[in-house]
């Protein structure tokens, strides 16, 4: 071909209407069959393939699609089913991904795979966050007798259907390298075995897979390996020396596209341009700096793919910024070896902007979601090539111009505040034992106190009333009644259960960023914006446009009625800077770390206004801590600097008694440990059910002086966990914590749970805490 090409990563699964989450569940329920669900997948992968052929794009993603996570269906692929599943690696049918994924109920015995977990058997696959992003993915797991073979024919048949289209799409899947780096060991006869010694095992499978895929008929195969944008060991770089010769030879007459995302390569650039494939793709994003220099050491044998529009973000794609780049790598490479994508898959952002009617104008025109993306891929191709009215680059250059001269974007009273705010600002006034002396006695709790995380069931009922009270046919009156009946409810189930510190239930908040952003200046929202968080978990983000400020209080009319009910301390919940920034869309005219720093300061008002009604226990949720890691170590001190002391800012203004939670979940916490101690948190509730306990050892080794509420049972699966499994977490986690600053609670909120499970899951709860009590004597507790 000799012009610029462009192609597509990866493009949203879950339909405009999130049409696969719908289905999904459907079927999780049993309204709908298996096959129904298919052909609902059918549906999708189709308007998706003829989307994005209709937008210019030239090499469209196959694979890309998911009825759950793309790491999931690799494992399938390559026969890996962890075995307590009772699967033959070689039948990993459509529904053992289920399973593999949600946990499937108990029969009785314990399990026997001999993992190391003393769960019940079928447990769910542990889930972490894929890279720094918010999406979740299933973890693989090893053993030292693994064994790879092809499971699945996934893959093959959604090339065929894209074939039968008319459409000679590009499959796509995750690399080798990648896929043993973000899997675990899971074996207690060999825990530390190196899962790289499987890697001539998965070779195969991956040489058979491409072979196949070239004698059905494809040309190009794009293999993903964003590990390139981490800080690689050894053993992973002589992986991709070893392997990948081989993989080229299996591909025979197709070729091989390898991605790298995410971030920069920086001392992985010679490996990466090193390797034995026909094209290479960068992220020219956030790796933008390298771009100049991977330009000039670019191999005369290969194509470079440059992803010039931003896969994560939903801000309009500057042309002339753009064009500036993409017109020296034509002048450099020549056009034939120059392709335009996005950055990374389009899974990290919305659909479509054709469907937010109700989006404020003049932000729309700031904005653009993957519809929109792969449109901007493609106007870059046409004005490269010449072929495009000057009117394009006009209207894109007078938008970014009106954004930049808005006034909605500035508050001067916001940065003065900020300007202001000194060290002290961010320090409790006293150290944490003498905190901890005045809360207990102002709590009164009991040893192993109970709590949960603070959300529970969101029920059908509860968003209806919501949705019918937004679009006014429900009148205000009645919604605060309906929502004040809920949380009467939920209070009065948890003191006849015996939480000792329960909470509100969360039923008035739609989700725990969108919430508090609906109330901050700054922010604005989509009707449609959704993004696939885990599985069927959708969540739509808000977008910070704008110095970010809070009017008013959000969050006391609903916490102090809630106090109003139990004689018990009530918990205020709130949701903190970080993972507000980074479960937003956020502007890119200025630091992450100043956003940030502003959102802290809107919520240090809201903490203090807690404690002024008389909350004694204020929970800061920081989730994305860990997530919003830099991938590189040698970005990292400054990142958890400015990200710690932004949760201090918004927690060190309230008196000694006044106790401060912080819950995250599903991330390592070995590595960042000393970070998570300097939050100076009085409590923190982190995930240990689905890794048995096993993110405790980063707390034990640190000797981690605080309170901590290890979760002892997984609100992700809707298996009902036992008393005796409970117990026998905590009573491992008393064995390596003092007992005396421990807490019982679920591992995450119980917004997505049904009552059902949670009311009997809770009660199996408080009745652990209970039995524990029995057995462990802590004196001056």
């Amino acid at each position: 071909m000799s012009t610029i090409r462009t192609h597509n990563l990866g493009y949203p699964r879950i339909g405009e209407q999130r049409e696969l989450k719908q289905a999904t569940e459907s079927f999780w329920q049993g309204k709908l069959t298996c096959e129904e669900l298919q052909e609902t997948g059918r549906k999708l992968r189709r308007q998706n393939w003829l989307k994005q052929q209709a937008a210019g794009i030239d090499l469209i993603p196959v694979n890309d699609f998911s009825f759950y996570d793309h790491i999931l269906d690799a494992s399938c692929l390559l026969g890996n089913v962890p075995s307590r599943f009772g699967k033959a690696a070689d039948a990993a049918d459509f529904e053992t991904q289920f399973t593999i994924a949600r946990g499937q109920r108990s029969t009785g015995g314990e399990d026997a795979c001999g993992c190391g977990q003393s769960h019940a058997a079928g447990f769910a696959s542990e889930m972490t966050k894929w890279f720094d992003t918010n999406y979740h993915y299933i973890v693989p797991e090893f053993r030292a007798d693994t064994r790879f073979r092809l499971a699945a024919t996934k893959l093959f048949d959604e090339f065929a259907e894209a074939l039968a289209l008319g459409i000679h799409a590009k499959p796509v899947l995750v690399g080798p390298v990648t896929y043993l780096s973000l899997g675990k060991v899971q074996d207690t006869e060999n825990p530390d075995f190196d899962p790289f010694t499987l890697l001539d095992g998965l070779v195969t499978v991956y040489e058979e897979i491409l072979a196949r895929l070239a004698v059905q008929g494809a040309d190009w195969i794009q293999l993903d390996e964003p590990v390139l944008a981490l800080d690689l060991n050894d053993r992973q770089r002589d992986a991709f020396l070893e392997c990948y010769p081989r993989l080229a030879r299996a591909a025979g007459s197709a070729k091989l596209l390898v991605a790298s995302y995410f971030g920069e390569l920086r001392d992985n650039l010679p490996l990466f341009l090193g390797l034995p494939v026909a094209a290479l793709h960068i992220d020219g994003v956030r790796g933008k700096d390298e771009i100049a220099t991977v330009i000039a050491r670019f191999p005369s044998d290969k194509i470079l793919s440059l992803g010039v529009v931003d896969g994560r973000n939903i801000w309009k794609n500057e042309f002339v910024e753009s064009l500036a780049i993409l017109g020296h790598a034509r002048e450099t490479l020549g056009k034939e070896r120059l392709w335009i994508s996005p950055s990374c898959s389009l899974i990290h952002a919305p659909v479509t902007l054709e469907n937010e009617r109700k989006l404020d104008a003049e932000i729309k025109g700031w904005l653009a979601f993957a519809d929109q993306k792969l449109a901007e891929v493609a106007s870059l191709s046409e004005i490269l090539r010449g072929r495009a009215s000057v009117t394009l680059l006009v209207e894109n250059e007078a938008s970014h111009l009106a954004r930049r001269n808005s006034p909605r974007i500035h508050n001067a009273q916001v940065k003065a505040r900020l300007a202001a705010v000194v060290s002290s600002d961010s320090n409790r006034r006293s150290a944490f034992p003498e905190r901890q002396k005045l809360q207990r006695a102002k709590l009164g709790l009991p040893l192993f106190p109970t709590t949960t995380i603070g959300s529970f069931p969101q029920t059908q009922e509860v968003r209806s009333a919501r949705a019918k009270w937004k679009n006014g046919t429900l009148p205000a009156v009645a919604y605060d009644a309906f929502i004040k009946e809920e949380t009467r409810r939920c209070v009065a189930f948890q003191d006849e259960i015996g939480i000792d510190m329960p909470v509100h239930g969360e039923f008035e908040r739609n989700d725990m960023v969108e919430y508090f952003g609906e109330q901050l200046d700054g922010f604005t929202f989509t009707s449609h914006g959704w993004v696939q968080s885990y599985g069927t978990r959708c969540v739509k983000p808000p977008i910070i446009f704008g110095d970010v400020s809070r009017p008013q209080p959000m969050t006391t009319y609903w916490s102090g009625f809630a106090k109003s009910l139990t004689e018990k301390p009530m918990k205020g919940m709130l949701t903190g800077p970080v993972t507000i920034l980074q479960w937003s869309f956020v502007r890119n005219d200025q630091p992450r770390e100043t956003t940030t720093r502003q959102i802290a300061l809107a919520i240090r008002d809201e903490v203090v206004d807690l404690e002024g009604i008389g909350i004694a226990a204020i929970q800061i949720d920081e989730p994305a801590i860990r997530e919003g890691l830099p991938l590189r170590r040698a970005d990292w001190e400054s990142y958890l600097a400015w990200a710690v002391d932004a949760f201090r800012l918004c927690a060190s203004g309230v008196r000694d008694e006044t106790q401060i939670h912080t819950h995250m979940c599903y991330s390592e916490f070995n590595d960042i440990i000393g970070a998570i101690a300097a939050l100076d948190a009085d409590v923190i509730t982190i995930e240990t059910s689905r890794s048995n306990m096993e993110l405790l050892d980063a707390f034990v080794d640190f000797n981690y002086p605080n309170e901590i509420g290890p979760g002892v049972y997984d609100i992700h699966s809707p298996r009902v966990a036992e008393v005796r499994e409970m117990e026998n977490l905590m009573t491992k986690a008393a064995a390596l914590l003092p007992a005396g600053n421990l807490w019982v609670n679920p591992d995450c909120g119980l917004k997505t749970r049904g009552w059902p499970e949670v009311r009997t899951s809770l009660e199996n709860m408080v009745a652990c805490a209970r039995k524990l009590r029995e057995q462990v004597v802590v004196p001056n507790i």
